[in-house]
């Protein structure tokens, strides 16, 4: 599936209904504990107050375990949740689940990508092919420019 466009509706899962209301950081990240996800993670830690003052909730998704999020969150401290994708089904509603290309050898995984949903459900911004060194004030930015 491509990736929603700005201004359509997100695509609905669990967890999601409970947050009407609320703007929403959606975030999905390849694989938990590796060099680019725990530098965008931590980012997204260390700003979590200001964003938590914007108003919006932080979710991380990949396709790891619970068990893998829980020592995730737990080494590195994090206040937000992450939601065990292990079926794929969020990323490929999210358009977000593509063929990689590594040394020559494809295969399927995370494209590194963020959501800001606002309070009506709509996709306000996509970042794409994001890089995990700064995101977090990409997404300061933005969300004071949401009403």
């Amino acid at each position: 599936m491509p990736i929603p466009p700005e201004g359509s509706k997100a695509p609905d899962f669990t967890g999601l209904k409970d947050l009407k209301g609320k703007n929403i950081v959606l975030y999905f990240y390849p694989k938990d504990d590796t060099p680019g996800c725990t530098v965008e993670a931590c980012g997204l830690r260390d700003s979590f107050k200001e964003i938590e003052k914007l108003k919006a909730v932080i979710l991380g998704v990949s396709p790891d375990s619970a068990k893998s999020h829980d020592k995730f969150i737990s080494k590195f401290k994090l206040p937000f949740t992450l939601l065990a994708d292990e079926d794929k089904k969020i990323c490929q509603a999210y358009g977000v689940w593509v063929e990689k290309s590594m040394y020559g050898k494809k295969y399927m995984g995370v494209a590194r990508t963020t959501f800001i949903i606002d309070k009506n459900g709509k996709i306000a911004k996509v970042f794409e092919k994001v890089k995990p060194e700064g995101h977090n004030q990409e997404i300061i930015v933005f969300l004071k420019t949401l009403k």
